[in-house]
C-alpha cells in the first residue's frame, strides 16, 4: 500500500512542479507593494494599480497652475515615444504646493485635454504629502517602505520611475524635465533591462 502511493505521488510530481511554476508566473499572482494599491482615476472611478503590473511606470504629482505645468507636453512627448515599448505615465494631480490644483477633476481633466492633449492614465486628485496622504505617495515616500528613494515630495512634478518588477528605480525633482537625457535614459535602462519579460 506504501509503495503504491510513493509510486502514485512521483507520478505526479512533474504535473506538480510544471503547475507550480505556472502559478508563480501567473498573471493573478501577487503584485508588487508599489501596485498593491488603487486609485480613483480622473472619473471616478477605481483603477487597480496591480493592472500595469509589468510595465515601467513614471508616477507623476501635477498641477495645473504651477511653473513646472508645461512638463505635462514632456509627459505626453515620452508617453508616445516609449508607450509600445511599456512605458505607463500616471498623473496625480494635487494640491499641496502652493494651491495650484484647486479645480475639480472635471476642470483638471478638461484643462489637460485642451491644453496638453494628455493622452496617458490621469487620476483624481490625491494627497501627496501630510494629513490624509494616499497609500500610494505614502509607500513611495516612506523610510520604511522605500528607502533609497525616500523623502516627502517636495513640490509639484516629482516622479517616482518603477521597473517591470514594481520596484522603484529612479526618483527625480520637479526640476528634471521629463524628456531630459537624464530622465529618458533611466527610462530606456528600465525598459531594456526587463525587455524581455
Amino acid at each position: 500500500m506504501i509503495d503504491r502511493m510513493i509510486c502514485l505521488v512521483l507520478a505526479c510530481l512533474p504535473w506538480l512542479l510544471v503547475a507550480s511554476a505556472a502559478a508563480a508566473d501567473s498573471p493573478t499572482s501577487k503584485p508588487a507593494p508599489t501596485l498593491a494599491f488603487k486609485a480613483p482615476n480622473i472619473d471616478g472611478k477605481d483603477v487597480d494599480l496591480s493592472q500595469y503590473q509589468g510595465k515601467v511606470l513614471l508616477i507623476v504629482n501635477t498641477a495645473s497652475q504651477c511653473g513646472f505645468t508645461p512638463q505635462y507636453e514632456g509627459l505626453e512627448a515620452i508617453y508616445k515615444k516609449y508607450k509600445g515599448q511599456g512605458l505607463e505615465v500616471l498623473a496625480f494631480p494635487a494640491n499641496e504646493f502652493g494651491q495650484q490644483e484647486p479645480g475639480t477633476n472635471a476642470e483638471i481633466k478638461t484643462f489637460c485635454s485642451n491644453n496638453y492633449r494628455v493622452s496617458f492614465p490621469l487620476f483624481g486628485k490625491v494627497v501627496v504629502k501630510g494629513e490624509g496622504i494616499h497609500p500610494l505617495y505614502q509607500y513611495l515616500t516612506s523610510t520604511k517602505t522605500n528607502p533609497k528613494f525616500a523623502g516627502d515630495v517636495r513640490w509639484n512634478f516629482a516622479k517616482f520611475l518603477v521597473d517591470r518588477k514594481g520596484e522603484v528605480v529612479a526618483r527625480f525633482e520637479p526640476s528634471d524635465k521629463p524628456e531630459s537625457p537624464k530622465v529618458t535614459r533611466a527610462i530606456e535602462e528600465a525598459l531594456a533591462e526587463s525587455g524581455s519579460k
